[in-house]
């Protein structure tokens, strides 16, 4: 186990930009509730009196159901539980079917159904942003704060060829909705939210505009304090991160959209799972977007898009933690640039949205060095190790046969170039130079050369609106092919393991292939009366799955045959206007068809029961999560980042929240996360760092024990 006491850190460099003089937890929950009623209940009388105002729903979220055949959509606005998320990871969890590989308190990695990494399309307003580290510590979702969008939309499957190459298990998009205005207004929305281990969060979104144009403004900082666990030790977690928008629009009619955003943020944060701390995570973006609608009878809309993305990150192992061992740093960016144009056209029975797309991504790294104070600051040295290049053609068309049943289909076809810049190699990274008597690095055998794909996905799904009872009911085959991304590529080990690079040796540049999966998707939704229910499952079968075999800290990647299956299953019931009980099951399972091993980091059979009440405009609402023990591993084995070290343990976690809405325009809502004070941890974990008092032997990091939080909405 670990110990209770964490070592020393250097002040946080970020803190500089907030001024803001930490609170004690009891103060920082008095200082939120006191602020929501003394300022919300003067406020009251006057907000009501606009009544245009925004009405904000009286309610906390925690969990989210199907709201279409293989479609959830939600508003990722609303508070959730347990404690607001903080990133995109954070946020998925609440939607049955997703989890997150953990590694401390921010910036986890999501995984759908068992399926993790490129895998999961993840788009924030149609653009890719990729992350930089070598081993996802700035995972993309950790470049995403949920607050900045309207919209969430998850398309679970290769149920869709619109949003890119190679969504095999999901695409997750993240979306913005333009501004409406009939005359000159603004609105402005904001929230406040302070929790246990001083968290602290706060954005603000607003907009002003008319009927010709607007201009909106978007800007959020979170932060926190390492958590205590069940137990009550120590988990380094802190991190501390902002993130800021604008977007200016131009609709000099009623059909016509022209848009340009900008963004920029940045972060720190420190892992108990991780061997070194994310010091920066730089984001800038910049993004185009054009949208032309009721161009003709038939042609419905056209839509064009291009934007930028940069990431630029550090990470070193003495900023925030204390070490003996030597210092180290390393700094890697990407930048990616991309496009696509879609059409839309509409006959009597028949809707067809078709367009190509295209992306370009640039890897760039320094190799670790030495603890010189300015290390990673700078670009000097930097060199490009890898080039990513796709092209593709899409159309997606769907076939309304009858008042209940449709039929959609989509194709798609992807050009893939990879380019490979690394002169040598040494085990899990490039280096600059390879000294003649070295027997730790070798000439790249694949330098400045290049690979090629040609990569089809397909799909077909029929849907039928039942007349015997209100139920729709839907079941599809997707087939999509991915080319290995850039940790498959570049991140593993680039020799054999256990074996001298004394002469040439394949690395994962030439040996890992394309994944192909093929998948049948199924399920009913059903509304009538007090009752909601929905079910999704799948069966599929992936040819070439990209799985990493760990060996101390070495790694390789293997191409194997796998099955899957596995689904979600959630229900609503309504048992008088004022009480409402929901529950949710996800289930995934996974088999090494090549050798009948089990799949690694599949994650267990997880259920999550809600109870709530709503009158008027009080609400309040209990969330028991329970999930099963996971006795299907394979030790040594995993993804690029995480792996199988033996079973894990089932828990069961209960949560509180009460919310109340003060006027139209002012809302607050509190609640305990982990009320009695659990001590537990997620299968799909990383082994805690030595460095902070971990034992040698793998220890999965603890969850945080009981967190309280209270958050002030406002809307006018």
């Amino acid at each position: 186990m670990y110990t209770n006491t964490i070592q020393g850190v250097a002040p946080s460099r970020l803190d500089d930009g907030f001024k803001l003089k930490p609170l004690s937890q009891r103060l920082a929950l008095a200082h939120a509730a006191l602020l929501g009623f003394a300022v919300c209940l003067p406020l009251q009388a006057s907000a009501a009196d606009k009544q245009d105002a925004a009405q904000l729903a009286p309610m906390v979220i925690t969990g989210v159901a199907q709201e279409s055949p293989i479609k959830v959509v939600t508003d990722p606005r609303i508070p959730r539980q347990p404690v607001p998320a903080s990133d995109g990871a954070d946020y998925l969890k609440t939607i049955p079917g997703f989890s997150a590989m953990r590694s401390g308190g921010v910036n986890g990695d999501p995984v759908f159904r068992g399926m993790f990494g490129s895998r999961l399309k993840m788009l924030t307003n149609g653009g890719e942003m990729v992350g930089a580290c070598p081993n996802r510590m700035d995972s993309p979702s950790s470049y995403i704060s949920p607050e900045n969008y309207d919209k969430l939309t998850v398309i679970k499957g290769p149920q869709t060829v619109l949003w890119g190459a190679g969504s095999s298990a999901a695409t997750v998009l993240f979306e913005r909705e333009p501004e409406v205005f009939d005359e000159p207004d603004y609105r402005l929305n904001g929230s406040l939210l302070v929790g246990s281990n001083r968290r602290f969060d706060r954005s603000i979104d607003g907009a002003v505009g008319s009927k010709e144009g607007y201009l909106r403004v978007l800007a959020n900082a979170s932060k926190a304090h390492d958590y205590n666990d069940g137990d009550g030790d120590r988990v380094p977690s802190r991190w501390n991160k902002w993130n800021t928008e604008a977007a200016l629009g131009w609709t000099p009619t009623d059909d016509t959209l022209l848009e340009l955003t900008v963004g920029r943020g940045d972060g720190e944060s420190r892992y108990a799972g991780r061997g070194m701390d994310g010091t920066q995570f730089l984001r800038e973006s910049v993004a185009l977007r054009f949208k032309q609608e009721n161009i003709t009878d038939t042609w419905a809309a056209l839509e064009a898009q291009l934007y930028y993305n940069y990431a630029d990150h550090i990470m070193d192992n003495y900023k925030l933690r204390s070490i003996t061992k030597p210092a180290m740093a390393t700094q890697v960016d990407t930048r990616t640039l991309g496009g696509r144009i879609k059409g839309t056209w509409q006959w009597d029975a028949f809707e067809l949205v078709a367009g190509v797309d295209g992306q370009t991504s640039e890897h760039r790294l320094r190799a670790r060095t030495g603890s010189s104070p300015m290390m990673g600051r700078t670009h000097s040295n930097m060199a490009k190790d890898a080039e990513f290049n796709q092209w593709g053609a899409f159309g997606e068309l769907t076939w309304t046969l009858t008042d209940s049943d449709r039929v959609i289909s989509g194709l798609r076809l992807d050009r893939h170039k990879v380019e490979d810049h690394r002169d040598y190699l040494a085990h899990r990274r490039a280096i600059p130079t390879c000294p003649a008597a070295s027997t730790s690095c070798f000439a790249n055998p694949t330098a400045n050369k290049n690979r090629t794909e040609t990569l089809p996905s397909a799909f077909v799904r029929y849907e039928n609106d039942l007349q015997a009872i209100p139920a729709t009911v839907y079941i599809g085959l997707g087939h999509a092919q991915r080319m290995p991304d850039y940790w498959e590529l570049f991140s593993a080990s680039n020799m054999p393991i256990g074996k001298p690079p004394t002469s040439y040796q394949p690395t994962a540049f030439t040996t890992a292939d394309p994944e192909k999966t093929t998948q049948v998707d199924f399920g009913i939704q059903y509304s009538q009366g007090p009752l909601d229910a929905w079910a999704s499952a799948y069966v599929g079968q992936v040819r070439d799955y990209l799985m990493f075999v760990h060996t101390g800290n070495n790694s390789q990647v293997d191409n194997i045959d796998a099955r899957i299956m596995g689904g979600e299953f959630g229900a609503a019931y309504n048992f008088t206007s004022n009480v409402k009980g929901d529950m949710s099951l996800a289930y995934a399972y996974g088999k090494n068809s090549s050798d009948g091993r089990a799949m690694p980091q599949i994650p267990p059979l997880e259920a999550r029961f809600g109870l709530s009440y709503e009158q008027g405009d009080f609400s309040s609402a209990a969330l028991w999560r329970v999930v099963a023990a996971q006795n299907r591993t394979d030790e040594g084995r995993g993804n690029v980042i995480g792996k199988d070290f033996g079973p894990s343990s089932g828990f069961g976690v209960f949560s509180l929240n009460s919310a109340y809405r003060l006027s139209k325009s002012w809302k607050v809502s509190a609640g305990v996360d982990n009320l009695f004070d659990k001590k537990y941890s997620e299968h799909l974990n990383l082994a805690g760092s030595p460095d902070f008092g971990f034992d040698d032997n793998p220890t999965r990091v603890n969850e945080p024990g009981r967190t309280w939080w209270t958050r002030v909405d406002m809307s006018f």
